[in-house]
């Protein structure tokens, strides 16, 4: 397949608009056309061992959920380790892709996998992702009424003349015992202070004029964290004990909230793959499972009753790549070579 077709199922597998805007996502390293890709390589942290791998294993374009290139490069030389990654990438010919954010907001991707730790129990996103457009267009409504003909005639072809300006109707209406005529409309950020301007020369109608901002709608199970209730309450340890199954850990840091044991019910666990203190803080729930935490933060919930499990930032994100192999091979037809990297692991080692 050609990179930008393989680019282009990527994003059709998982919009780029879901990402955080914080994230560098999408094609970060692109070798110059035409590019076929034969063989997809999966990692979780492209270093330079798993770049290596990469070669010997003649890999056309690497997915690491983690992107390489976060902070913008100054120049691209031998001096630094990211640096060299993308010469490398460039001197053999394989493109570069990151997901991050993106595959963690989606219903299939990376948090969706860490609940399944948890054993049988239904989810929801802590923070809920929007759609990436207005239902209609513009980001605000207004409306406001006019008593006569001829002062209508005018805001109109005033209104008329201003951009960003859509869905504008007039409709009949009856305010206060008086026909009058409703106007209303759609705008942007932007015209919307040129409509207030315009409103504003006359102060009736200023009066009148109900503005109100559109919200993106919500969309299903998408977001950052999931807020899992599982289907029967289990005890801390066995919680533990299933967590550290599913990311096959033997060890695992745990914090017990204040006033709780091990044999402490548990009912729900807020979660969040990677580093989770953001997003998890302030949910009311039994247990907190993430990669890492703040020290502060770890105290916040322990005092607030709530237990904390750390298995390290990236043992909550790797396991996921192998459901990941099954789902890009049905999604792309099975037409490319799908490999998970066996040099990809956590930079923490327990000593």
């Amino acid at each position: 397949m050609d990179l930008r077709e393989v680019v282009s199922a990527l994003n059709d597998f998982a919009s780029l608009s879901l990402a955080e805007s914080w994230d560098n996502v999408g094609l970060l390293v692109e070798p110059s056309p035409p590019h076929t890709v034969n063989t997809l390589f999966l990692t979780n942290d492209l270093t330079e061992e798993v770049m290596e791998e990469a070669v010997q294993k003649k890999a056309d374009l690497i997915l690491s959920y983690h992107p390489p290139i976060f902070t913008p490069l100054k120049r691209v030389t031998w001096k630094t380790w990211k640096e060299r990654l993308v010469v490398r990438a460039l001197e053999h010919r394989i493109g570069i892709y990151s997901p991050h954010t993106v595959y963690d907001a989606i219903p299939h991707g990376v948090n969706n996998w860490l609940t399944k730790g948890l054993g049988a129990c239904t989810s929801v996103p802590l923070h809920p992702s929007t759609a990436p457009h207005y239902p209609a267009e513009g980001t605000h409504h207004v409306e406001f009424c006019v008593d006569n003909t001829e002062h209508l005639d005018k805001v109109l072809s005033k209104i008329k003349d201003l951009k960003e300006i859509s869905c504008l109707t007039t409709l009949p209406a009856r305010v206060e015992g008086e026909e009058q005529t409703r106007v209303s409309l759609n705008c942007s950020q932007k015209a919307l202070l040129e409509v207030v301007a315009l409103l504003s020369q006359n102060s009736l109608l200023y009066h009148k004029t109900e503005i109100l901002l559109l919200q993106k709608p919500l969309l299903p199970h998408t977001g950052m964290g999931r807020l899992c209730t599982l289907s029967e309450p289990v005890s801390l340890s066995e919680i533990i004990a299933r967590i550290k199954s599913h990311l096959k850990l033997p060890h695992i840091r745990l914090a017990v909230g204040m006033g709780k044991t091990l044999e402490s019910p548990v009912k729900k666990a807020a979660l969040c793959a990677g580093s989770g203190s953001s997003i998890l803080k302030g949910t009311e729930a039994d247990l907190y499972l993430t990669g890492e935490m703040s020290h502060h933060d770890v105290l916040d919930a322990v005092a607030n009753g709530i237990s904390v499990v750390l298995c390290e930032h990236s043992n909550t994100e790797r396991g996921f790549l192998s459901e990941l192999r099954d789902m890009l091979a049905s999604h792309l037809h099975y037409k490319i070579n799908i490999i998970v990297s066996e040099k990809d692991r956590d930079p923490l080692q327990v000593a």
